[in-house]
């Protein structure tokens, strides 16, 4: 009798670990760039996660003993104000100069598809000039009845300022600053009145452009 054939058996072929890792590793790579974000969305996520961190970390019931500001420099000044009035903060790549309206308004911007007025403070504030500043961001404030942005030369970060730490004012805080003014921290913060910002009607831009 013939011996039969044998018929080799099939091996399982062998997992090639390190290409899966190449692969994955690629995939990681692709998946990064595709949602790295942009200047623009890093800034308002780190807000956004600054506000949440400082919620957090305050009880309920001590809330009302401070107040949440945004703090930004501006003429080589530190200036807050209560972040409940602040929309977003955008960068300020470009604007549109507005004839006939007074000199402290900078133009419009367009901010994600709306055209906003945007007041540069140190103008109106009156403020003396030392050296150049930046300007580029733009920090929309809104209320019921009025929205308009501010510039800035940079945003320092989001926190919260105790209530009973807040001074009436310093004596070189005179003129029409002092009169938006909320109050001062033991930090020489200086805090803005948001509210009072809103609804005063000198800052409404109406363009009056001669026929």
């Amino acid at each position: 009798m013939n011996e039969s054939k044998k018929i080799p058996q099939k091996t399982k072929a062998e997992i090639d670990w390190r290409e899966i890792e190449r692969r994955m590793a690629l995939s990681r790579v692709a998946i990064d760039r595709i949602w790295a974000p942009t200047d623009e969305d890093s800034q308002r996520i780190l807000i956004e996660r600054a506000r949440t961190l400082a919620q957090e970390a305050v009880p309920a019931e001590s809330a009302d003993a401070s107040i949440e500001v945004i703090e930004f420099s501006l003429a080589h000044e530190r200036y807050a104000i209560a972040s409940e009035y602040v929309r977003g903060v955008d960068p300020l790549d470009d604007f549109t100069p507005l004839p006939c309206t007074p000199l402290f308004v900078l133009g419009i911007v367009n901010v994600r598809g709306e055209i906003l007025s945007v007041i540069d403070l140190k103008k109106f504030f009156d403020l003396p000039a030392h050296g150049l500043t930046d300007l580029n961001k733009v920090i929309v404030l809104e209320s019921a009845e009025m929205v308009f942005g501010i510039v800035a030369d940079a945003i320092t970060g989001v926190r919260r300022i105790k209530r009973a730490d807040i001074q009436s004012s310093l004596p070189t805080l005179t003129g029409i600053r002092e009169d938006y003014l909320l109050g001062v921290s033991t930090e020489r913060v200086v805090i803005l009145d948001a509210e009072k910002l809103l609804t005063d009607g000198k800052l409404i831009v109406q363009e009056q452009v001669g026929g």
